[in-house]
């Protein structure tokens, strides 16, 4: 979702058809962090995690925040994965949104 949104971002908007102009307004308002972030994410999920990319941006693009979501997740890709794996899978989704907030000037979260 991040990628797409830096994709779309250098498009002037007067230039983008309808399908475009969806498209970048739906990811300027739920990609979840910046591009780099997303790809460091992805992977580290992949290494660290044992998932595959395509489960890896799936899981970057949502950002679960519990166990319970992750395995969500888990069940829908037919896969079980161990509570020590998805504590560690969880960590790496929930470190770099918690950078990210940090990072967030006073100005930024009050708009």
């Amino acid at each position: 979702m991040s990628e797409v949104k830096k994709i779309l971002e250098v498009i002037p908007v007067d230039e983008m058809d309808q399908i475009q102009r969806w498209t970048h307004d739906y990811s300027k308002k739920f990609s979840k962090v910046d591009d780099e972030h997303a790809k460091e994410m992805v992977e580290k999920l992949v290494s660290e995690g044992d998932l595959t990319n395509e489960e890896s941006v799936e899981l970057v693009n949502v950002m679960p925040r519990s166990i319970e979501e992750l395995r969500a997740f888990t069940f829908g890709w037919k896969k079980l994965i161990v509570t020590e794996k998805l504590e560690k899978i969880k960590s790496i989704l929930l470190s770099k949104s918690k950078e990210e907030e940090q990072a967030k000037t006073p100005s930024d979260i009050e708009s």
